[in-house]
């Protein structure tokens, strides 16, 4: 009988438990061994509840993974094995043809558990303990400290997702001698799109549609669904969505390219206006002295909510004024944070920022607002 088997992602035998694991036909749970052990245990009971057979048996779940946690708490996505096999060609094609992938972030992460089903199948090997690699997937934090740690010499090429990669960040990756791969994708969809430096086009084997401003996928990589707790993940017939904004638009060379516009419930209500975060927060990333950012909503009775800012400074911090005059020139009045905070973002074990914690320490006064 197919079960599930919990592992935990800092086992020094990891690899090796999930070929025998994958070999037994179970199905591997990689766990963060850093979460308290109530949420450990909460995750493994919900898996072992999980229905693990194909509707035809043909379908069988081959993997589970955790979500990264970084908008909530996170829910076991439930996968097929030809669900992320299917795509293997494709990304090896991407790293190159590279044989060793350097993975930073933890196994318990689906971008890195990715990479070891793909190394199981004859892919990359997995190197995992910061040893050298002729490629990379993570990241843009991870790829940003691999540049900043002075070994980058030796890889080729970089496969970066989880968050925005931010243009200078790219550049300074390409002028290391790596080809830089950009993409979109999530827990529950895989790959979606992929960016190789002019915007962003369906990954092989997947079609996009925009409706009613979200984006949907109809893909063969698509996970089946979740064990425990539910999550965004909606179907319709062949079509998927995670409930992404994006829209098309149109680029130079005639084709088109998505813009994603970030996750609808995230949006922001002020007054009259509806401010997506990532809008504004890519805005701020190009403000000297400003590492990353995270936006988001101050409620508040008069208008709704009130636009907020936590950024994190690349060296010394800008003055409130620098800050407020950089959204001026960059964001439409409604989009400028009223409310500016300063401190080292929180991330997930993946390196995205945690959006949750982030708003978390700013309204339990864990971060104090810039006040010059």
């Amino acid at each position: 009988m197919t079960r599930i088997v919990p592992l935990r992602d800092d086992d020094p035998a990891l690899m090796e438990l999930l070929r025998e694991a994958r070999s037994a036909g179970d199905v591997p749970l990689v766990v963060d061994g850093r979460r308290p052990a109530s949420h450990l245990a909460a995750a493994v009971d919900a898996a072992s509840h999980a229905d693990l057979e194909g509707p035809d048996g043909s379908d069988r779940i081959g993997w589970a993974s955790l979500t990264s946690g970084s908008s909530g708490p996170p829910r076991i996505v439930l996968r097929s094995h030809a669900s992320w096999a299917s795509s293997f060609a494709a990304v090896a094609g991407l790293l190159g043809g590279g044989e060793t992938v350097a993975l930073p972030a933890p196994a318990s992460s689906s971008l890195t558990l990715f990479s070891l089903a793909h190394a199981l199948d004859g892919g990359p090997r997995a190197v995992l303990d910061g040893g050298a690699a002729d490629c990379f997937h993570g990241t843009p934090e991870a790829l940003r400290r691999l540049l900043e740690s002075g070994a980058a010499s030796g890889i080729r090429s970089a496969l970066v997702g989880g968050s925005h990669l931010d243009p200078a960040l790219r550049a300074r990756a390409e002028a290391e001698g790596m080809r830089v791969t950009a993409y979109y994708g999530a827990a529950e969809l895989s790959f979606v799109a992929v960016d190789h430096g002019d915007g962003l086009v369906p990954f092989p084997g997947v079609e996009l549609s925009v409706r009613d401003g979200e984006l949907w996928v109809r893909s063969p990589y698509v996970a089946r669904g979740y064990a425990g707790a539910p999550g965004p993940l909606r179907r319709d017939g062949a079509w998927a969505t995670v409930g992404d904004r994006a829209e098309l638009v149109r680029a130079a060379d005639g084709g088109e390219r998505v813009r994603l516009l970030g996750r609808a419930d995230g949006a922001i209500l002020s007054a009259s206006a509806t401010i997506v975060p990532d809008e504004v927060e890519a805005a701020l990333r190009s403000v000297p002295g400003v590492r990353d950012a995270v936006v988001f909503g101050l409620p508040t009775g008069r208008v709704g909510a009130l636009v907020a800012a936590l950024v994190e400074p690349d060296g010394s911090l800008p003055s409130l004024a620098t800050l407020r005059a950089a959204a001026a020139e960059r964001l439409a009045p409604a989009h400028r944070p009223r409310r500016w905070y300063a401190a080292e973002l929180p991330r997930t074990a993946a390196g995205k920022p945690a959006r949750a914690e982030a708003v978390r320490r700013v309204l339990d006064g864990e971060v104090r607002p810039i006040e010059h």
